[in-house]
């Protein structure tokens, strides 16, 4: 996005505000698809950014949903059920049952518990539910390889689910293309042993892949799709035995979304320079909370274009808190109260991750906009404080 189209939006809309670019986004999307081919399909995880859902639903073949209120979200947008992959770690039968009623696609088990809840609520609804298991990657996802194959030994006790396939994600964020290419040959192996030990063909894998999107200056933005490419032919190996799809969420989102704060204060104190912000770590959160030890790419859009001195600043926020510094140091030229500060890449996570409720502080407008260029409000701001007052 233009310095000029930037400016532009702060002008109309309040900051802070955060802004998705669909055109963007879909360009995104649609290069994803022409590097994964026709064999194998792509799945958009919501929970990195659940407005983006109808700019991707003639994008995408699956939405992956992993609570009750992400199947609401679906509801109210009128998403087809038989694009929800239904996930979580944490399932009810109340969750399990509104997800049948929906129609959702696919369902996950998580554990040799879900299975039975699963097949339980299937049983009620009189149907038979189609699960892909999870394969446990080191965390408290999924089951381990013993009690997926126990589940699949005793696969005729659970006569309301069928056993269509595995999922499987390890983490995000994960630099070694080398730990992909093992766990796609572990999983290929792991299709055959079931086969050949149990005689069941698993047709399904969703996979995800965890694939690194780069955020911080230093990093390498030349080709943030080069992740991808690296894994392509495992991919295609891998989908010559199984139907195929591919997992994403921050890889597909990053890109397109922009944070817009105003300088609304600068000073100077201990030898350090301040700018304070009308936004903060609320609303900004890229990876880990690692905001201010490393600088995001930030666009210093002037009020006015006078000055030359490049200076060292620290970026705080409007909490009052010695925690709210979404940057310990940025050069930047001349900074004044009133510029604009664009954080990009900000399409992921920071939207729903932020600590909205913290000092009762309005939770920010959501602009798109739209492959034609017009700019639409997804949600106004929203007041906090009635959220955070005790009722009598």
């Amino acid at each position: 996005m233009e310095k000029d189209r930037i400016k532009e939006i702060a002008d109309k809309y309040v900051t802070p505000a955060y802004v998705f670019d669909e055109g963007m986004l879909k360009k995104r999307v649609r290069a994803i698809r022409d590097i994964l081919g026709s064999s194998i399909g792509l799945c958009y995880s919501i929970k990195a950014n659940p407005f983006l859902i109808p700019s991707l639903l003639d994008e995408t073949d699956a939405l992956e949903v992993c609570s009750p209120g992400e199947l609401d979200i679906c509801r109210e947008l009128n998403v087809p059920g038989n694009m929800i992959i239904y996930s979580g770690v944490s399932k009810t039968k109340e969750d399990v049952s509104d997800a049948v009623g929906y129609g959702a696609k696919v369902y996950t088990a998580e554990s040799v518990n879900q299975v039975i809840l699963l097949n339980d609520e299937g049983q009620k609804a009189g149907q038979v539910l189609p699960v892909i298991l999870r394969l446990n990657a080191g965390s408290q996802f999924g089951m381990s390889r013993k009690d997926l194959e126990y589940v699949i030994k005793n696969r005729n006790e659970y006569a309301n689910i069928l056993i269509e396939g595995i999922h499987y994600f390890a983490g995000t964020q994960r630099k070694k293309t080398k730990d992909r290419i093992s766990e796609l040959n572990m999983l290929r192996e792991f299709f055959k042993d079931i086969k050949d030990k149990y005689g069941l063909t698993l047709k399904k894998l969703e996979y995800g892949p965890g694939l690194p999107y780069p955020y911080f200056e230093g990093e390498d933005f030349t080709d943030t799709l080069e992740p991808l490419r690296q894994i392509i032919e495992e991919l295609k190996k891998t989908s010559d035995i199984c139907e195929l799809t591919v997992e994403m969420g921050r890889f597909i989102a990053s890109e397109c979304g922009y944070y817009l704060t105003h300088i609304t204060d600068k000073k100077i104190a201990d030898k350090t320079n301040y700018l304070i912000i009308d936004g903060g770590i609320n609303h900004i959160n890229y990876l880990g909370n690692v905001m201010g030890m490393k600088v995001p790419v930030v666009e210093h859009v002037k009020c006015e274009k006078t000055g030359t001195e490049n200076r060292l600043w620290t970026i705080c926020g409007s909490l009052c808190t010695t925690g709210d510094v979404p940057i310990r140091q940025i050069e930047l030229t001349d900074p004044e109260v009133g510029d604009l500060l664009a954080f990009k890449n900000i399409g992921a996570y920071s939207v729903t991750e932020g600590i909205y409720l913290f000092l009762s502080r309005v939770m920010p407008k959501i602009i798109l906009i739209k492959e034609d260029g017009k700019d639409v409000v997804l949600r106004d701001s929203v007041k906090t404080s009635t959220l955070n007052t005790p009722e009598n």
